[in-house]
């Protein structure tokens, strides 16, 4: 069984008095200096898993089952087999130009914030570039959103967020009527495992909970079931009831922005998370489509059709002009 283990700091100079030890990949080991996060947020020095001393030298404070130890962002959620101060959470976050790691319970998590940032008029400083998939009809325009919206194929979902070369996020907007007919064809089910593989998904639906039971399409009762098992097969992928479409948009803006502020934040802890937990392959990033191509191209100079297929070679010099840091082409011709 993991466990999470407490020991004496062998070293008398160190002013951090104690060792914890975590099972996350090959372990993780912190100096620090209390065994719980009680009334601040401890400091938490990282050291190399050969620093635990030999069965000698080792006087172990706490050893306590763990029912969870999963890395979540920029944290670690870790929950104890006890009854009383079993939550907790290993944060690494940055500090005086620094990087630093906090262990912090739910009574002391405002003294040490993760590197996400919480949204308040806008969400963060940054633009937002909001992909739309190019089949949506009568998009969300995110006018009033510091935005820059652009249409592709989405290989799932109707609004989506790029980092680098991956789709790290996306949102499945749904009205009732089409909720409840997706239910009822069981195109919502095929939707759902789509967007269960990306790492952060949603759908969001433009009415209330409430509006289920007054529907006629099908039972209330059969609907509010169907969703109940689709929530607990795939509890990844959240459907939101965000009452009006105005109130959709703006809850799918704020998921977005958030979703792309943590998946730059678990980038930049990757390296020092190794192993700490099974990742989902990445979804790669959608597809130029043949609207941005052409327009390119026209702006290039080189004579394109007003519709139908672009030349191959049009797309090679799109490639080309596109080409990543390590010289792969952006993207590929449509079949």
């Amino acid at each position: 069984m993991a466990e999470l283990v407490i020991a004496r700091n062998p070293d008398p100079a160190s002013s951090l008095g104690f060792l914890l030890w975590l099972p996350v990949g090959d372990g993780l080991l912190f100096r620090t200096s209390g065994t719980w996060p009680r009334t601040k947020a401890l400091y938490c020095h990282p050291a190399a898993v050969d620093e635990w001393p030999a069965e000698g030298d080792l006087e172990v404070v706490e050893r306590v089952a763990l029912r969870s130890c999963a890395r979540r962002g920029a944290a670690i959620d870790v929950v104890l087999d006890r009854a009383r101060e079993n939550r907790s959470q290993i944060v690494y976050t940055r500090g005086r130009g620094r990087d630093m790691v906090f262990w912090q319970s739910p009574r002391t998590r405002k003294q040490a914030r993760p590197q996400v940032r919480v949204p308040t008029a806008r969400a963060g400083p940054d633009e937002v570039e909001i992909v739309v998939d190019a089949h949506e009809r009568y998009p969300y325009r995110f006018a009033s959103q510091q935005t820059r919206v652009v249409r592709r194929a989405l290989p799932a979902g109707d609004y989506g967020v790029v980092l680098g070369d991956t789709l790290v996020a996306s949102v499945e907007r749904k009205s009732l009527p089409d909720l409840v007919s997706s239910l009822g064809s069981g195109r919502l089910r095929f939707a759902l495992g789509e967007l269960a593989a990306l790492p952060r998904a949603a759908v969001v639906v433009e009415d209330r909970w409430s509006q289920v039971f007054a529907q006629r399409q099908l039972r209330p009762a059969q609907v509010a079931d169907s969703l109940a098992e689709l929530q607990v097969r795939w509890p990844g992928v959240p459907i939101v009831f965000a009452e009006t479409r105005p109130l959709a948009e703006e809850w799918t803006y704020r998921y977005l922005a958030a979703a792309l502020a943590w998946a730059k934040d678990e980038q930049a802890i990757g390296a020092r998370l190794a192993g700490a937990s099974p990742e989902l392959p990445p979804v790669p990033a959608p597809e130029p489509s043949t609207a941005e191509v052409r327009a390119w191209a026209r702006a290039q100079g080189i004579a394109v059709p007003d519709r139908g297929r672009l030349r191959p070679e049009v797309w090679d010099r799109y490639r080309e002009a596109h080409a990543g840091a390590d010289g792969e082409p952006a993207g590929s011709t449509p079949e």
